[in-house]
């Protein structure tokens, strides 16, 4: 709903409310003249009120009350138009009680306002023009209609919820759907491949052997695998409420890299910051796909990982020694590809090409006020 402010619309029905109230009282019985120009103004302010109906209804229900009141009694035999819109505009609003108590000390008051400007006037002639001035079927009819307008704005609020109750549930579901999928296809694999490894090595070292260190990093991706995944179903199942990696946990992503037998470094600069949640996962796994290329692909001696705290943004630059060249870049993946998507939903930039000394670099800027 629009209530809460005042567009153009509600100044035309102000203007259009006060200008039918003049062209009444000009066309109408002609107060004392000394008294006229306050007749005028209660008339203009009583119309030009209606332009807060929206935001203030109950006090401009009480001005227009007012006005009413304050013209009739000098003199001024004036409909009163304005408030019956405010009526309308008060019972829309919500406020029932108000726009009825307010409607009987009116219908109440007015004849005594009439006998103010006309001492001379038969009191029942007084309670007749009273209802002339604010009759009853309009004034039920300007109630009724604020009260259809409420409820059928209620009903359109109520759909709306609905619709959004609606899609949070298939999300739901969807979200389980695909943790059902990823527990079937990919636990059992990765299950066999952590189990494998660690008796592989457990049998070399009771062998007295050397473990090969590619073993022990099987070894060690296997149980991050593991980790991995079980985080993700959990996140699955509770709409995102369990902890997530985050940039705390990249130092373990380098030392599980340097396992590998790549020499890689990590450089943090600047003051380190509480970063939303959606920054800190998306640094996270901006490191780990970058070191996971670099592990597959590219055929690196070194790497060096480097996060950057600036003022408006956090950069995160991955580097390495590999294989790249610029006439032979790699076919960008379903890794660059995720990571281009994390940094553009945050509102960053992601550069990923190789580098003019040989290897491959990655390069996000991640701006901390669109975090």
């Amino acid at each position: 709903m629009s209530w809460g402010r005042t567009g153009v619309g509600d100044r035309a029905v102000a203007v259009g409310a006060m200008a039918i109230l003049l062209v009444a009282a000009l066309s109408g019985q002609r107060p004392p003249t000394d008294l006229a120009p306050l007749g005028y103004l209660l008339l203009t302010v009583g119309g030009l009120a209606l332009a807060a109906y929206r935001w203030a209804p109950v006090t401009v229900l009480a001005v227009t009350g007012l006005c009413v009141l304050g013209y009739q009694a000098i003199g001024f035999d004036v409909p009163a138009v304005a408030y019956l819109f405010a009526v309308y505009g008060t019972v829309r609003a919500g406020h029932r009680v108000v726009a009825v108590a307010g409607s009987v000390v009116m219908v109440a008051t007015l004849p005594l306002a009439i006998l103010a400007a006309h001492p001379d006037r038969p009191v029942g002639e007084a309670f007749g023009q009273g209802r002339d001035a604010l009759q009853i079927a309009w004034l039920i009819a300007a109630g009724a209609a604020g009260e259809a307008l409420r409820q059928a704005e209620r009903r359109a609020d109520e759909a709306e919820r609905t619709r959004e109750e609606t899609a949070r549930r298939r999300a739901d579901e969807e979200r389980l759907h695909i943790a059902r999928e990823l527990h079937d296809s990919l636990t059992h694999q990765i299950s066999v491949i952590k189990v494998q490894s660690e008796a592989a090595v457990h049998v070399a070292r009771k062998r007295g052997e050397a473990v090969p260190d590619s073993l022990l990093a099987i070894r060690d991706a296997g149980r991050e695998a593991a980790r991995e995944l079980r985080t993700t179903l959990e996140a699955l199942r509770d709409d995102g409420k369990s902890q997530r990696h985050g940039l705390a946990d990249v130092p373990g992503l380098v030392e599980r890299a340097r396992a590998t037998g790549l020499d890689a470094t990590l450089t943090i600069d600047g003051q380190c910051q509480d970063l939303p949640t959606a920054l800190d996962r998306t640094v996270f796994r901006i490191v780990q796909e970058s070191l996971t290329n670099i592990a597959r692909h590219a055929a690196a001696a070194t790497a060096s990982v480097r996060i950057d705290y600036r003022p408006d943004a956090l950069v995160i630059r991955v580097d390495d020694d590999g294989k790249a060249t610029a006439d032979a870049a790699p076919v960008p993946g379903v890794g660059l590809l995720g990571m281009r998507e994390r940094v553009t939903a945050l509102g960053g930039h992601l550069l990923a090409a190789p580098r003019s000394q040989g290897g491959f670099s990655v390069h996000a800027e991640l701006p901390m006020d669109r975090a």
